[in-house]
C-alpha cells in the first residue's frame, strides 16, 4: 500500500509558531508516523508543480490524506478533478480538519460543508460511537485534547454512510467529526481534529485514528465494475 500525504504547507512557511510545533511540516508529521507503522509514503504539496498531484503519482497511490486551510482557491480545477476520477475509480481519501472546505471535498460532497468555528484554546473530547467500526480500533470510550479549534453544527455535508466519532467541545457545541462516505469505487473519511497552532497530529491516538483509516480506505481487492451495453451471459429466448 501507498499512501500519499497532501498539505498546503502555507502556515509552516508563514507562521513561526505553526513550524515549532510542526518543523517538518504537518506532511512531515503524519509521514513519520506512518511509515513507523510500515506503510509505504510519499508527499505532496501545493507550491510544487502539479501540486504534486501528477497523474503518475495519483495513479500510484492507494490512499491520499488531504490537509488544506488557507489557499483552498489556489488548488488548480485540473487537479481536483485528476484527484476526484481516482477516487471514484477506487483509490481512499482522508481529509483533515479545514480540508472541510477544500475543493475535493465539496465536490465530492456536492454541498457547501459549512460550519460554525472558534479559535479559543478550549477542550475538545471525541466520543467514539461506533466502537466496532475498524476505523476506532485500540481507541478507547473516547479522545481527549486539552487545546482545539472548536467546530460546531450545524455540519453543511450530506448523511454520512456511517458516523464513527462525535466532538463535544468545553464551550458547549458538538459536531460530527468522523464520516465515511463511498463515491464510486472509493471510500472516503473526513477526520476533524487537526488546527495547525496545536499539537493534534503527535498524539498517539490521533495518529491511531489515521493509520486505521488509511487500513480502511485503501482499495478494496476487486476488479472494476464493466459498464455500458452488455452481451448476453445465457441465450436469449432459446427454447
Amino acid at each position: 500500500m501507498k499512501v500519499t500525504i497532501w498539505n498546503e504547507n502555507r502556515h509552516e512557511k508563514k507562521n513561526p509558531a505553526v513550524r515549532e510545533v510542526y518543523p517538518d511540516g504537518i506532511h512531515g508529521a503524519i509521514q513519520q508516523f506512518l511509515e513507523n507503522e510500515g506503510i509505504q509514503t510519499g508527499t505532496a504539496t501545493l507550491d510544487e508543480e502539479e501540486h504534486g498531484l501528477s497523474q503518475e503519482v495519483l495513479d500510484n497511490t492507494d490512499v491520499l490524506i488531504w490537509w488544506g486551510h488557507i489557499a483552498h482557491d489556489e488548488v488548480s480545477d485540473e487537479v481536483v478533478e485528476r484527484v476526484r476520477q481516482r477516487v471514484l475509480n477506487g483509490m481512499g481519501l482522508v481529509v483533515l480538519h479545514s480540508g472541510h472546505f477544500s475543493k475535493i471535498f465539496k465536490k465530492l460532497m456536492g454541498t457547501s460543508c459549512d460550519l460554525k468555528w472558534r479559535e479559543a484554546d478550549e477542550k475538545e473530547r471525541l466520543w467514539v460511537v461506533d466502537p466496532s467500526h475498524p476505523i476506532a480500533a485500540n481507541i478507547g470510550q473516547y479522545i481527549e485534547l486539552p487545546k482545539e479549534e472548536m467546530y460546531g453544527e450545524h455540519f453543511d455535508i450530506p448523511t454520512p454512510d456511517e458516523l464513527v466519532f462525535v466532538s463535544w467541545f468545553e464551550g458547549g457545541e458538538v459536531f460530527r467529526s468522523g464520516c465515511t462516505y463511498k463515491r464510486g469505487q472509493g471510500k472516503i473519511f473526513y477526520f476533524r481534529p487537526g488546527h495547525e497552532t496545536y499539537p493534534t497530529y503527535h498524539k498517539k491516538e490521533i495518529q491511531q485514528v489515521i493509520v486505521n483509516a488509511v487500513q480502511w480506505a485503501k482499495p478494496a481487492a476487486s476488479e472494476k465494475p464493466v459498464y455500458g451495453n452488455a452481451k448476453p451471459l445465457e441465450a436469449i429466448g432459446s427454447k
